[in-house]
């Protein structure tokens, strides 16, 4: 048993009941649609909208036992609220790093929990590591949005919620940014679902760590804007992800920008679940 499996396994138990076990639903209008039986993990019910609650709260119940009382992180969004969302829970308050185009709604919501809110007009990695230096400096921690093993134990609890759910998945398909959500699903799989094939999905016009693993190394990848914006974004020189993604990932698929926008209005129409454009806010 490796040691960021045995991480996920004791986040599985620790992030309770901060974090609930989100519902696996079968999709009748897909099923009948691809020919297969489709399954949908309905991560968008959690209460910042998306699976970064997960790794969030795992983190900073580790940092909290520390006495840890700031941190310091960077995002385009999600992960951003969900630290929010975390460190008000812990008494850890937040700085969060974005990108000045980041979604206005997002930061709002962000501030809307009691966590300070600092753009940079720079690209997210650019932001991100000039978050990570910040922090350094001033001797705060940094909560990576994916390369942190922490982070990832608490996003890969979903791995061990679909294998408990259904046994005998035959694929799995996960939406891949740096690489955070399919490390952690893919480790628990592994483990517990050795026969289901783990499929990384990217947009084709933010192909960032599908162009590392295709190198082997971590570049410089160029990137147009996509609207699945929370899978935008560099990879960190030393990124944690790259390695573990190498390990668990079977295929990987690169998606046009005119077939999210598709899938989108798909999902809309036949499960009515409006995904992508959610808006947060707190209670």
């Amino acid at each position: 048993m490796n040691d960021l499996y045995t991480r996920v396994v004791e986040a599985s138990e620790a992030i309770r009941p901060d974090v609930p076990v989100s519902p696996l639903v079968h999709s009748t209008a897909l099923s009948d649609r691809t020919g297969c039986v489709v399954y949908l993990k309905c991560e968008h019910v959690q209460e910042t909208g998306s699976f970064k609650l997960r790794g969030a709260v795992n983190k900073l119940r580790l940092l909290a036992a520390t006495q840890c009382k700031r941190v310091v992180t960077a995002s385009t969004g999600n992960h951003g609220l969900a630290v929010a969302l975390a460190g008000r829970r812990a008494a850890i308050s937040v700085v969060v790093y974005a990108p000045m185009d980041a979604s206005s709604v997002k930061l709002d919501a962000i501030r809307a929990l009691g966590a300070q809110v600092i753009t940079i007009d720079a690209p997210p990695l650019q932001v991100e590591l000039e978050a990570a230096r910040r922090g350094m400096t001033d001797g705060l921690p940094f909560i990576s949005p994916y390369n942190d093993l922490d982070v990832i134990a608490g996003q890969g609890t979903i791995g061990i919620e679909l294998a408990e759910q259904h046994p005998n998945l035959a694929a799995i398909f996960v939406s891949v940014g740096g690489g955070g959500l399919i490390a952690g699903i893919g480790t628990a799989l592994k483990e517990d679902s050795p026969k289901t094939k783990v499929v990384g999905c990217w947009p084709r016009n933010a192909p960032a760590l599908y162009e590392c693993l295709k190198a082997g190394r971590v570049i410089e990848v160029d990137e147009a804007p996509t609207i699945s914006d929370a899978t935008a974004g560099g990879v960190a020189p030393d990124s944690v992800t790259l390695p573990i993604v190498q390990q668990v990932m079977h295929d990987a698929v690169l998606i046009p920008e005119d077939q999210i926008t598709q899938a989108m209005k798909l999902v809309a129409q036949t499960e009515r679940w409006m995904i992508g454009k959610r808006e947060f806010t707190s209670t």
